[in-house]
């Protein structure tokens, strides 16, 4: 009997936002209960340090850089708020329809395919419907919400009652989808709209973390830094406002109503008796938003966030539930990332695998059993534009514990060692030049095998 699969992604969600990740301050009582029958990954990447990228990268089994979609898809015609030294590379506005998305060699394998939540993969013709969704709810080129209480106005989504949560009605909706179904297999891509701005949390859950963050004495502690100082001289940016601590009562709320959720999911599926046979994957797009917008959550001990080439900007958290066959409650540190995903649901589903599709994934199933290794000796990020949150065109490369990032605008690269140093705060890069100079290299070629593009220097620019 295959099992049903549930994608759960979430939208700006931060390593450490959740309880069995370390925080002391978000409550998460229906995840942390997951993690207790899943294996959690210590060492989750997202593709990319924001949104689009990562999820064209999760439904095509490859780098964003190879697909083409290397930025989060604008609509908005606007030029980019952050003029720099740099013409930022061109990218594709779409999921391209030439991809094999996991959705449709799904349902080529004989299950349902049901889109719930947000898209921002591309307009009307790129829609779930054209990537073998049977079922789009609330997927279109939106982003984000101009509200999370209804009337939303999104597409293929009607408003709810007046003050309807948004990700509750996309909760509902999953959970009918899950209750009419006829008992064959299902794949529930579920991509909620939280915890995104704007930061609209349930007011009474509001005044609970208000009230939490005294009691807690987090009001007498400092919150913001502005700018600098970071410990190497590349990270002094500017107009920066970056959060310290977690503490901030609305995003509290929003985390709170996103964990809620999952429980209802899980409570449906033991209700109807098929937690058991149904694999389940939670992880986020990107990294916790902590430098701009607001700066509603920290990441600390990671270095800052979402739109950076540093930790916070990418690495997740990750829970795979995989009754039968992952050793539940155990706990993985082998990197891994987006593009992992489509291989490794292929084999749970006991489907062939597509290795010229998913050509940049390796499928996770040996280490959710805990009986096997991957092959692959690196993982790579490629992000030729500045972020909107303050991060700087650039390119990084993960190999064992070692992690260099090279910056466009004037080449210079840093050095880490995670296993140290997990908050990147020592630059290993002069004193380590041979190490350094071998990533660069691998960098280098595998920019070149996937075709990356490169941003142009600016001639407007002064300085």
């Amino acid at each position: 009997m295959r099992p049903n699969l549930i994608f759960i992604l979430m939208d700006d969600l931060g390593w450490k936002d959740l309880g069995c990740y370390g925080s002391e301050f978000y409550e998460t009582p229906n995840l942390d209960r997951l993690a207790k029958k899943s294996v959690r990954f210590t060492d989750a990447y997202a593709a990319c340090p924001v949104s689009s990228p990562s999820r064209a990268s999760i439904l095509s089994g490859k780098y964003p850089a190879r697909v083409g979609v290397t930025n989060f898809i604008d609509w908005s015609g606007r030029s980019h708020p952050l003029k720099g030294r740099l013409i930022e590379a061109p990218y594709i506005k779409h999921l391209p329809l030439t991809e094999t998305s996991l959705a449709r060699s799904l349902k080529e394998g004989g299950y349902r395919t049901w889109h719930v939540g947000k898209w921002h993969l591309g307009d009307k013709d790129h829609y779930p419907d054209r990537h073998g969704f049977d079922v789009n709810i609330g997927g279109s080129e939106r982003g984000c919400p101009k509200t999370y209480f209804s009337p939303w106005g999104l597409a293929n989504l009607t408003d709810g009652p007046e003050g309807e949560y948004l990700d509750d009605r996309l909760t509902t909706e999953a959970i009918n989808l899950i209750e009419k179904n006829d008992g064959t297999p299902f794949f529930l891509n579920l991509w909620y709209y939280l915890v995104h701005t704007p930061i609209m949390g349930k007011p009474e859950l509001v005044e609970k973390y208000k009230r939490k963050a005294i009691d807690l004495g987090l009001d007498k502690l400092p919150t913001f830094e502005e700018g600098g100082p970071h410990p190497t001289e590349h990270k002094k940016h500017h107009n920066i406002k970056r959060r310290l601590l977690q503490s901030d009562p609305g995003y509290a709320a929003m985390v709170e109503t996103m964990d809620t959720n999952i429980g209802r999911l899980l409570d449906t599926l033991e209700r109807t008796k098929q937690l058991e046979n149904t694999v389940i994957v939670f992880t986020s797009d990107n990294g916790g938003l902590a430098t701009s917008e607001g700066s509603p959550t920290c990441n600390a001990p990671l270095c800052e966030g979402k739109g950076w080439m540093y930790e916070g900007g990418t690495r997740e958290p990750l829970l795979i539930h995989a009754p039968g066959i992952a050793r539940a409650g155990s706990v993985c540190d082998v990197p891994v990332s987006s593009p992992d995903f489509y291989p490794t649901l292929l084999e749970l589903a006991g489907l062939n695998p597509l290795p010229e599709q998913h050509v940049d994934g390796e499928s996770l199933v040996a280490l959710l059993k805990g009986s096997g290794e991957l092959q692959r000796e690196a993982l790579y990020w490629h992000y030729p534009h500045y972020g909107n949150q303050g991060g700087r065109p650039g390119a990084s490369i993960r190999a064992g514990d070692w992690k260099l990032i090279e910056f466009f605008e004037d080449d210079h690269v840093e050095l880490y060692n995670l296993r140290e140093d997990i908050s990147e705060s020592r630059d290993l890069a002069a004193a380590q030049p041979e190490r350094a100079h071998a990533l660069r290299r691998k960098l280098h070629a595998w920019q070149e095998s996937v075709s990356a593009l490169r941003p142009a220097q600016n001639p407007d620019w002064k300085g």
